[in-house]
């Protein structure tokens, strides 16, 4: 980054202008800043003209301000929106007003209170004679009262909100008046719904305004609240009390949906006031802020008492006929009837007094009829309407109406005034546009809209946000804002946010805008500010060394860039010093000529450009320096600040005197007291919300030397969220570790780690992460102990630091140099699968994905493969083994052991003699389940050999052996075989006697076992059974023994099957589709099935066909074929479920 300056040549000169007037166009109602550059031997003076005439600051004070500095000049014109008190109302005394402190960005809550001040400085200090300060909320003057407290005086202005409602939210300005202008300074105060009487209410209305007051009408107006998140307004009440009165009467039965209401019954001369309250259907809001009181009054009194006046002022006599009263008894028709208030809820009817009107009472008669009808109706019947107002209410929706209205008194009714043109209720809604936002600060996002294309009846619009990915949205004001553009202030530094805006007006808020595209909270990219504090380092005659600090705000991305300027302290033309970029904030400024007074300015640059130059320095001599002391230390910073204590590091002198620096001394001022510490240094002591600055002296052998510029103060308080650092140790890989969770941060933020306050080097031990917050001791040693400290840059000073000490860090060292234990929820153990198959199994509380283990059986170690399998999952810390084939040889010892970072630890299981034979017998007695529950199936699957002669014989265990299966008839043994049938040769022997079929001894078989139940078994049944199938070559034979346990395990399970199959229904269920849709009939053994109590048939939806049996018992067993019978226009089909019940 360079930058080009035009130079011109020093001497005698006439006046020129070097930088001449330009045009400018700017937004309305903001200031207008005018400069320009004149140059000339001896320095010219300026005067500034407007039209031709000069232009004079006391003549129209606050809106001229003229600046003149170091050739520079300017002319400051603000636009006046309130009028200026006059010189001979201000003080006699010319009175220069600094603003120190000023009040921010302002968050309230209803019914509390808030203060706004501005600390200042004032010369002459007059204590009698303070500073005329006017405080304004949105432009508009601001009066003293209760609800307004405001001083002046003392160095402070204030201004106090005692009770704050959502009326006070606004822009609130403190404007000073001088004789050569303004000072002022402006912030928006916020301010939250109180917690609503009743959860879910909607927040209270605001702004209660009442015009338009006669007799016995007055019209009341507000503005209604932001539903966010409640449920929507269905409309308000409005109450009035007496002055003086605390007695609330509620105006309207029903609730009104508009913000304004017409409220009659007033009595002549009754002061009252009015509130507003909000319903929705949770409940009714709290009361508004009363409105300020109003007195009923007939508006045209005062024009007829103003009569006679004029008339005496005339000096006319004798009988006069006076405007409006007149000597008639029947008054004239009023005039100029209209609509002045359409709304959907009501219209208020309008007119002018009758001419002449007569001097008795005077009330009034209105009509309406449906618009070309002239079917005329009176409206106000029973009720005399004494003001030219008068509200119309249950009008039809969709209908159009004329009115017209009589005068009438104790001796008649006039004629009646001519028809209004057609009259329709209306409702009007108009939203917002297109919302874009865009950065602003590191809290704060700007936000713009297209206007709502319905202004009429406009009151502001509403502004809520809410997080990316959220669904709640926040509302960002409280009281309708009446232009396109607002700040949204108190974000979340660093947060995304989505945008939305509401139209408000007198129907209430319209439907939400589209939602803006997310925005991060971060500040605008922009020039940086300019540098400040530049100090003189060293010089030697020829060259003088400079330092500068850097700018208070960097515009949304690094300062990459400084350029000093350098002029003659008698001359106006500045010269550029260098032309390429400097990096550091340290410069030596070459070819002085010495003896010479130099002032110096400097401008800082970022991605977006150069900033604006700093203040120009004191004029400086250059002259070598010889003195013996060193001279200034410099770039004093500040971190850790907190309420009792902060930390103040500064950079060693460029200048050390003729021996070398051996301390240095630092001065602390606080109401002029001066206390000294020794560097390195952290102040303590400090007393809360207090002010202190800072310098410092350097020290060698031969005294004190020169004094660091003084700091900028600094407050003894702890920035809100301020977060220590966290000094853990790792529990996967052991290594400590140091964290900061930033209570603030940018998005050019970076967080920069140092150890004893010097920065850190290339160190194999340390690691920082990825984004800056944890510093890591892969591997400690007592080297490492030390303080560590950490800033973040680009915040408002968040920093933080740890000391790491040999009483309190060593441990943690030396258990971190030894490998840590894995911790287990469960040790190694083993548990029976449905199969047969044994899982080993344990539980760690925690694994890493990078965690490593491995199974050792009998000293051999086992991996995933045939006949095992081992698997983990880290999340639950679950390690496991499968063995498929339990059997003898699987006995001995099982070990696990796993690593996990440097952190170990190993289980075991001794899996031998009781124990073992235990679990192989249940593994065995699994499988043996699993196979009789899986039916038919090959025992032995098909194999070949090849016999001597070279014959290939293929061949299959074609019969298993007898298996027991447990009914609720009975006890079932059977043989799977590869084909059966009853025809076949089959012998059953019960303990080697022959078994005839009968209802004791079932037998029978299907096309893949035979079988043999014994129905109802007693212990007479006990015994070896034997079954010999004879192919007529061979008999082959399989036994079973049915005593001791076994007989006793089969008759438990007979027992609680047949108690279980008692009062079971049976549901079959076919899905049918076709077009058109089918019939569908059910059949028994041939027989059609009809819906009874027995049976249920449904077919639902035209395509579920279901039949329900119910209470299925044993006693009726039988075996019965079920079919239906599908019939459609194209034919039939049929489905046959098998069912035996």
């Amino acid at each position: 980054m360079s930058r080009k300056v035009d130079l011109y040549e020093e001497g005698n000169k006439l006046p020129d202008f070097l930088v001449a007037l330009r045009p400018h166009t700017v937004w309305e109602k903001t200031p207008v800043k005018l400069y320009c550059t004149v140059h000339g031997h001896p320095r010219p003076v300026v005067s500034w003209f407007k039209d031709g005439v000069p232009v004079n600051p006391l003549n129209a004070p606050g809106k001229y301000k003229i600046e003149s500095k170091y050739g520079v000049h300017g002319l400051i014109i603000t636009l006046l929106l309130h009028p200026v008190p006059r010189l001979t109302q201000m003080h006699p005394s010319k009175l220069e007003v600094t603003l120190l402190e000023r009040f921010s960005v302002s968050f309230g809550v209803e019914g509390g209170s808030i203060s706004l001040a501005c600390s200042m400085v004032v010369v002459p200090d007059l204590p009698n004679l303070p500073p005329l300060a006017h405080w304004y909320r949105d432009d508009h003057l601001m009066k003293a009262g209760p609800l307004a407290e405001m001083k002046v005086g003392g160095g402070l202005a204030r201004l106090n909100l005692p009770r704050l409602a959502k009326d006070d939210e606004g822009l609130y300005t403190l404007r000073i008046y001088t004789k050569e202008g303004t000072t002022e300074h402006s912030a928006y105060l916020f301010v939250q719904d109180a917690v609503p009487s009743v959860a879910g209410a909607p927040g209270a209305p605001m702004s209660v305004k009442v015009f338009d007051i006669n007799m016995d009408f007055a019209l009341v107006s507000w503005k209604p609240p932001n539903t966010t998140n409640e449920a929507a307004v269905s409309g308000y009440f409005v109450d009035r009390c007496e002055a003086g009165s605390d007695h609330w009467v509620q105006c309207n039965d029903t609730p009104v949906k508009v913000c304004k209401y017409p409220v009659t019954g007033l009595t002549l001369g009754q002061a009252v006031h009015f509130r507003v309250r909000a319903v929705n259907s949770a409940g009714i809001s709290r009361p508004s802020r009363r409105s300020q009181k109003v007195t009923a009054a007939d508006p045209a009194e005062s024009e007829r008492l103003q009569a006679p006046r004029a008339l005496y002022n005339s000096q006319m006599y004798g009988c006069v006929n006076r405007p409006g009263i007149g000597y008639v008894t029947i008054p004239g028709e009023p005039t100029s009837v209209h609509a002045s208030e359409v709304y959907q809820a009501y219209v208020v009817l309008s007119w002018t007094p009758p001419t002449p009107r007569g001097r008795a009472r005077l009330w009034y008669i209105i009509e309406k009829c449906l618009a070309g009808t002239e079917e005329w109706t009176r409206i106000n019947t029973g009720v005399k309407v004494q003001s030219p107002r008068y509200p119309i209410f249950d009008l039809l929706d969709g209908k159009s109406y004329q009115f017209r209205v009589f005068s009438a008194n104790q001796f008649g009714s006039s004629e009646a005034s001519a028809p209004t043109g057609p009259v329709q209720k209306a409702d009007e809604h108009g939203k917002a546009g297109a919302v874009v936002a865009t950065r602003n600060t590191k809290s704060s996002v700007f936000v713009q809209w297209e206007a709502s294309k319905v202004p009429n009846s406009l009151l502001g619009y509403y502004i809520d946000a809410r997080p990316a990915g959220s669904k709640l949205w926040q509302p960002c004001n409280h009281k309708p804002f009446r232009h396109t553009r607002f700040v949204v202030h108190g974000l979340v530094p660093g947060e995304t946010y989505v945008f939305r805006v509401q139209a408000v007006n007198l129907f209430g808020l319209s439907a939400e805008s589209q939602e803006s595209s997310p925005i991060a909270v971060e500040p605008a990219l922009a020039t940086p500010s300019s540098p400040f504090g530049i100090t003189l380092l060293s010089c030697n005659g020829s060259s003088m060394t400079l330092a500068w600090k850097s700018p208070k705000h960097c515009g949304g991305s690094h300062v990459n860039a400084y350029y000093v300027d350098r002029r003659n302290a008698d001359k106006l033309q500045w010269k550029e010093v260098n032309v390429s970029a400097i990096k550091e904030r340290v410069y030596t400024v070459e070819g002085l000529t010495e003896g010479n007074f130099y002032e110096f300015k400097v401008q800082a640059g970022n991605m977006a450009g150069v900033g604006v130059p700093s203040e120009a320095s004191k004029p400086m001599k250059c002259e070598a320096w010889t003195m013996a002391e060193p001279g200034p230390a410099f770039d004093l910073s500040f971190s850790e600040v907190r309420s009792d204590s902060l930390v103040i590091l500064w950079k060693a002198p460029v200048y050390t005197g003729a021996s070398a620096v051996t301390g240095y001394l630092v001065e602390m001022a606080k109401k002029g007291s001066m206390n000294m510490v020794v560097y390195p240094l952290q102040v303590g002591g400090l007393e809360a919300g207090e002010t202190y600055v800072f310098r410092v002296r350097s020290v060698n052998a031969d005294g004190v030397g020169k004094a660091s510029q003084v700091s900028e103060p600094i407050l003894a308080k702890a920035l809100p969220g301020t977060q220590e650092i966290v000094c853990g140790v790792d529990e996967q890989t052991g290594d400590i570790f140091l964290s900061l969770e930033a209570c603030e941060i940018s998005e050019t933020s970076q967080f920069v780690w140092s150890k004893n306050y010097k920065g850190i080097g290339d160190c194999p031990r340390l690691s920082a992460s990825a984004d800056g917050r944890t510093l890591t001791f892969t591997s400690p040693d007592k080297d490492d102990l030390g303080r560590y400290s950490v800033v973040v840059t680009d915040t408002d000073g968040v920093s933080a630091s740890h000391t790491l000490t040999e009483d309190g860090e060593v441990k943690a060292y030396s258990s971190c140099s030894s490998p840590s234990v894995v911790p287990l929820k469960h040790g190694l153990n083993y548990e029976i699968l449905e199969k047969g198959h044994v899982r080993f199994w344990l539980q760690a509380t925690k694994l890493s994905a990078a965690a490593s283990y491995r199974f050792i059986v009998n000293d051999k170690e086992v991996t995933s493969g045939e006949g095992q399998k081992i698997s983990h999952d880290a999340k639950t810390g679950v390690i496991q083994m499968t063995v498929e084939h339990f059997t003898r040889a699987n006995e001995g010892t099982y070990t696990v052991q796993i690593h996990d970072g440097k952190a170990k630890n190993q289980t075991s299981l001794v899996l031998v003699g009781d124990v073992f034979k235990a679990a192989l017998t249940e593994a065995e007695f699994q499988r043996k389940e699993h196979l009789r529950k899986l039916g038919p199936h090959f025992s032995e699957y098909l194999y070949f050999t090849v016999a001597e002669d070279c014959t290939v014989l293929l061949a299959c265990t074609s019969a298993s052996e007898l298996v027991l299966q447990c009914t609720p008839e009975g006890i079932r043994l059977q043989c799977y075989m590869t084909y059966y049938t009853e025809e076949m040769k089959t012998v059953w022997k019960h303990r080697d006697s022959k078994i005839a079929s009968s209802e004791k001894m079932r037998i029978g078989g299907t096309a893949e076992m035979a079988w043999m139940q014994i129905c109802d078994p007693s212990d007479k049944e006990k015994g070896q059974y034997t079954i010999e199938i004879s192919d007529g070559v061979n008999v082959y034979a399989r036994s079973f023994d049915l005593s001791g346990q076994a007989y006793t395990d089969a008759y438990e399970e007979y027992l609680r099957l047949n108690c279980k199959s008692r009062d079971q229904s049976l549901s079959l269920t076919c899905t049918v589709w076709g077009e058109p849709t089918p019939e569908v009939t059910w059949f028994k053994n041939e027989q059609e099935v009809a819906s009874c109590e027995h049976t249920k048939v449904t077919f639902e939806g035209g395509k579920f066909a279901s039949l329900v049996i119910t209470q299925v018992t044993s006693l009726s067993q039988q075996r019965v074929m079920l079919y239906m019978f599908i019939t459609v226009h194209l034919g039939t089909c049929t489905s046959m479920p098998h069912a035996s019940y």
